[in-house]
């Protein structure tokens, strides 16, 4: 064998193991979908089969705390000869604009059998994680380049770091189980699109993004982007439980299936703190990934700013991002309304994310759908 034709036949096995580890990455991520879906179901059980016993603690704590704005006892304490009235103290409006009540008791509702489909949910969430991560390393691996090419990888691999912001919540000791059952749902919905709408076949990268700056200033986009949607997630939910709060609050009744699901979660103001915290200390590192992505174009394309709609609107949402973080910080804008400001931005993302590279044409058009 001549060594033209040994070399042949290398390009055409190294092309072979490319299209095998391609293929293979392919069927990790329907694999992920299929335990991500038994996890779905297990959290499905871990909230339907846990007690409901435990429930109406807020309506409980928001009665006995209207009665004691009504109605507040007064003691008299006698020091020597003179008479001194203790007024007892009333609790008022917490920081974050809601009511100053006791958290959930979580999704599966202390009760024993729904914390045991918990910890299957949060097991079948760990497996399914490290099946998707083993798919984005072999697409990785596939074209020896990093996973996020286009917009299939970059789905992949954002519902994978999202994944693994809770996991590593939860191995932080954090209460937030209770967020896994919607977090999941939209994952699996996430990666449903990658699959069908934006799927894109393993090839190499084009010219323009052979830099460095793809792992800085993509990875970093990727981690900003899962870690704002865990935090819009808890926002939403802060919405929903807040409003429940309003309608006991103001004498209404909740029907029983909000009653079940929504006295389960944490409180709205420990939602709306978890959702602050979240936002606020990831909003840096969005503003060093619009800067990293600035000197990436500024060697690419010899100017830092070019007024392109993927950098136009990476500079909206962090505009939106931080007047949130102000407005949350001010007292007039606390609570729902801050709750909003936060969806704006996170729409703001969204819409970079999905609207600017489907519908929109710029600079950043090459890496395809």
């Amino acid at each position: 064998m001549t060594s033209a034709a040994a070399h042949a036949l290398d390009v055409t096995t190294l092309a072979a193991t490319n299209e095998h580890l391609a293929s293979m990455s392919n069927t990790l991520v329907y694999s992920s979908m299929a335990v991500y879906t038994l996890a779905f179901f297990a959290y499905i059980f871990e909230w339907l089969l846990g007690s409901r016993s435990r429930v109406a603690r807020t309506a409980n704590a928001l009665t006995t705390k209207t009665d004691t704005k009504t109605a507040p006892a007064v003691t008299v304490k006698k020091a020597g000869g003179t008479a001194v009235l203790e007024r007892p103290q009333v609790v008022v409006r917490s920081a974050a604009g809601s009511r100053d009540v006791p958290d959930g008791p979580g999704a599966h509702g202390g009760d024993e059998q729904g914390d045991l489909y918990g910890r299957i949910a949060i097991s079948l969430t760990v497996l399914a994680f490290l099946v998707e991560l083993a798919g984005v390393a072999t697409r990785a691996a596939s074209v020896q380049r990093a996973p996020w090419g286009n917009m299939y990888e970059f789905n992949i691999t954002f519902s994978t770091v999202a994944v693994a912001v809770y996991l590593t919540l939860l191995a932080l000791r954090k209460n937030v189980r209770w967020l896994g059952l919607f977090l999941i749902t939209t994952v699996l919905l996430d990666l449903g699109l990658a699959v069908t709408v934006l799927y894109t076949a393993s090839e190499p990268l084009v010219p323009a993004l052979h830099s460095y700056w793809l792992y800085i200033h993509v990875s970093t986009a990727i981690f900003c982007g899962a870690v704002f949607y865990v935090g819009a997630v808890a926002t939403i939910l802060y919405l929903f439980k807040d409003a429940y709060e309003s309608k006991l609050e103001n004498g209404g009744k909740p029907g029983s299936f909000a009653t079940s699901v929504l006295e389960r979660l944490p409180a709205s103001a420990s939602l709306d703190k978890f959702a602050y915290r979240v936002n606020a200390a990831v909003f840096p590192l969005w503003t060093f990934t619009i800067i990293a992505g600035a000197i990436w174009a500024g060697s690419a394309w010899g100017r830092y700013w070019n007024w392109d709609p993927k950098e136009t609107w990476s500079f909206i949402t962090w505009v939106a991002y931080a007047c949130y973080l102000h407005a949350r910080a001010t007292a007039g804008w606390k609570g729902r309304k801050a709750a909003y400001l936060a969806m704006i931005a996170f729409g703001c993302w969204l819409f970079n994310y999905y609207g600017v590279n489907i519908f929109v044409t710029g600079k950043h058009s090459y890496a395809g759908v």
